[in-house]
Order: structure tokens, then C-alpha cells, then sequence
């Protein structure tokens, strides 16, 4: 396995960009190193996000979606039982989610997805059509913030 680093070192108004797997060096503007991180948040915008950890207490396949899904009611502890939707249904069943502890995002204003007014989006890696969910690696309390 090749490792490769980056090192990157202001002089003056530019940045030289090292980069070890192919020897080359770049050299950019300050300009161009802002286009290239556009998309960097600050810690503010990050924590306004309300991540919690919830268990699973009711699942059933949501016929009306236009795409396969399941509605999903989760528990949040202090924070009351939230329901939503979530298109997980090529890696996981109905059942296999009950009791399942989970990870929203639980301070999104509601959306009405088909017959359901979603409280909660549940966090997953995407793979194309495969989600596979965010959770805990041990059993922690119901509303427990992720940061």
C-alpha cells in the first residue's frame, strides 16, 4: 500500500503544496486554496445540528413511497418518540430494526413525505441504493447528543 501526505506552507500570498506519491509541487493562490475548501463550516454552523442517539420501537413498509421505504418511530428518551422514513430497505427488514439504536438528526423542521409528517432524519452511509445506518457501538440512554 502506497501512503501519500500533503504538506502545505504558506509563502507570502501563496501556498506550496507537496505532495509525496507523485513528487510534484503546486503552488496556490490564497484564492484558489478558498474555492477549493468552499464547502468548510465552522464549529457554530456545526453544532446548531441536533445529532441523537434513539432506539427503533416500531417499523412497518411504507406503501405509499415512491421509492421503497420503511416508516420508522424511534425513541429519543426526554425527547419524546419522533417518527420518519427511511429508504434502508436493501440492507435491512422490518424486524431486524426494532430495538436498533440509531442516529438523527432531530432539530430539521417536520416534512411531509407522502402520508407521514417526518420528525427526525436518521443518519446512514450512502453506497448508491444501499444505506447502511449510523448507531452505537454499545447500548448508551435514549437522547444522548452526538458532537
Amino acid at each position: 500500500m502506497t501512503n501519500s501526505f500533503t504538506i502545505s506552507k504558506r509563502i507570502s500570498n501563496f501556498f506550496v503544496e507537496t505532495g509525496h506519491q507523485n513528487n510534484r509541487i503546486t503552488i496556490l493562490t490564497e484564492k484558489e486554496i478558498m474555492e477549493q475548501t468552499e464547502n468548510v463550516i465552522k464549529w457554530k454552523d456545526f453544532s446548531k445540528i441536533d445529532i441523537r442517539v434513539g432506539t427503533v420501537i416500531g417499523s412497518e413498509v411504507f406503501k405509499e413511497a415512491i421509492k421503497p421505504a420503511y416508516k420508522i418511530v424511534i425513541d429519543f428518551g426526554d425527547l419524546g418518540v419522533r417518527k420518519t422514513s427511511a429508504q434502508i430497505t436493501s440492507l435491512y427488514d422490518t424486524d431486524e430494526l426494532l430495538g436498533k439504536q440509531v442516529v438523527a438528526v432531530v432539530n430539521f423542521p417536520p416534512k411531509q413525505i407522502a402520508n407521514i409528517q417526518s420528525e427526525c432524519l436518521i443518519l446512514g452511509a450512502i453506497n448508491q441504493d444501499e444505506v447502511t445506518l449510523l448507531t452505537t457501538d454499545k447500548k448508551v440512554k435514549n437522547g444522548l447528543k452526538i458532537g
